[in-house]
């Protein structure tokens, strides 16, 4: 999925040269300019240039209109640093149901189970919800440092489904791991910069904060992933 968003990133940044004086229109391949463009200078042939290529790409996937007024906000709000009206989540799931139809189908039903759980979950005494929407449980509070983005970290730890089923343990492997905090999935590096060392949480993770919406090493598409994190020590400190 972070690759689709990054082809959607840069299919929107790259063909502004050949799209942002568009009249509201929705175009296909079906539609022709009535003009040829006008090219002041390289940047310009070469942003042509690349919106062709990109434009080729998302045909080739099936995607037969693209709105291009839409398009163009979309680019000049960035750049503008205007709030978009679209969250992650939100443009994750419409690439997925945009780019892959059969994969968001199968990845539905389990996006919708974890969404429940987490809404009925948050009610729970203790459990704390974060602005990202990852939701901790404290169960041993530590009084060591707490690890920066910049750290890695020595952890025991297990992972399982909503189910109960586990899908990584470190605790059965005997042996503690070591992560940076920019190595594992973004639900990790949010919690881990919470806990003091000497920490036990019990975190949910949504499937944004974890694997996204496609299968992953087993891990099927859309999983909630709930974990036992115990935060040992800081690698070096």
């Amino acid at each position: 999925m972070k690759k689709l968003l990054l082809l959607s990133a840069v299919f929107n940044i790259l063909v502004v040269s050949s799209y942002s004086q568009a009249k509201t229109t929705t175009v296909s391949k079906k539609v022709a300019p009535s003009t040829s463009p006008s090219f002041k200078n390289l940047s310009d042939s070469f942003s042509y240039a690349l919106g062709i290529q990109v434009a080729n790409y998302y045909r080739q996937q099936g995607i037969k209109n693209i709105n291009a007024n839409l398009l163009a906000k979309a680019i000049n709000d960035v750049y503008a640093n205007k709030k978009s009206p679209l969250d992650d989540k939100s443009i994750e799931t419409i690439m997925m149901k945009t780019l892959m139809p059969e994969q968001y189908k199968k990845t539905g039903l389990a996006i919708e189970t974890g969404e429940n759980f987490l809404a009925q979950n948050k009610k729970k005494a203790g459990v704390i919800t974060t602005a990202s929407g990852l939701q901790y449980e404290v169960i041993t509070q530590g009084t060591g440092p707490k690890p920066t983005i910049a750290d890695s970290v020595v952890c025991n730890y297990r992972g399982t489904f909503l189910n109960g089923i586990a899908f990584d343990d470190s605790y059965a492997r005997g042996t503690p791991a070591t992560f940076a905090l920019t190595g594992v999935v973004k639900g990790w590096t949010e919690v881990l910069q919470l806990m003091p060392v000497g920490s036990k949480y019990k975190v949910y993770v949504p499937y944004q904060l974890g694997f996204g919406g496609n299968d992953y090493n087993g891990i099927p598409g859309g999983s909630l992933l709930i974990f036992d994190i115990e935060l040992l020590g800081i690698k070096g400190k």
